[in-house]
């Protein structure tokens, strides 16, 4: 089991996260130098081969439960991953889950859509009472949401969603984000 305060370092360490959502994301992702992998498409078919081969390469997986065909987003759903496909942790958009999720003994991320300011009002509000382990802020360009969300929790913010380049990478970690999640293969091959 992974443990929060490596999986903060690992944060530190390497803010780029590779998130895969189709099969070449994740040929490509087995020939970069990722440390922490989201999971973002599949089915239960292919999810365990998936997570085995980044399993192989000692890269820290996350599943998005919300995004795998076949598996329900709930108590069981959770679980089911836990029993079977044992990933690192999880990411969700139900905050709901994060009870079944630490109950699992696997990390948790919250993600979050900031379009307006009462979404960004309601994510705090479920972030301090569900006390995620990270939370993903989408979209990630979105600079002063993150400023906002960051004064208001505790938690490390992962800005995901619209950043393609090193100048939006940059602009992430200057405004608080811990890291970024990318399915942008150049961004994937930056060293920040």
């Amino acid at each position: 089991m992974l443990d929060f305060d490596k999986f903060y370092d690992c944060l530190i360490d390497n803010p780029v996260i590779g998130a895969i959502r189709c099969d070449d994301d994740l040929e490509c992702i087995l020939k970069k130098d990722i440390k922490i992998a989201f999971i973002l498409y599949g089915n239960l078919f292919i999810l365990e081969d998936a997570l085995n081969k980044l399993r192989e390469k000692k890269i820290i997986v996350f599943v998005h439960i919300d995004m795998i065909e076949g598996l329900k987003s709930d108590q069981f759903g959770i679980i089911y991953l836990k029993k079977v496909i044992n990933p690192d942790g999880i990411i969700t958009t139900k905050p709901s889950n994060i009870k079944h999720i630490k109950n699992s003994e696997m990390l948790s991320i919250l993600r979050i859509f900031a379009i307006d300011s009462k979404s960004l009002e309601t994510g705090i509000k479920s972030i301090l009472e569900y006390s995620p382990n990270a939370v993903e802020i989408l979209p990630g360009s979105a600079s002063k949401s993150i400023k906002n969300m960051q004064k208001s929790v505790k938690v490390p913010i992962i800005a995901g969603g619209l950043i393609n380049t090193k100048e939006d990478v940059i602009e992430c970690l200057s405004y608080g984000a811990i890291a970024i999640s990318t399915t942008s293969h150049s961004v994937w091959d930056l060293l920040i």
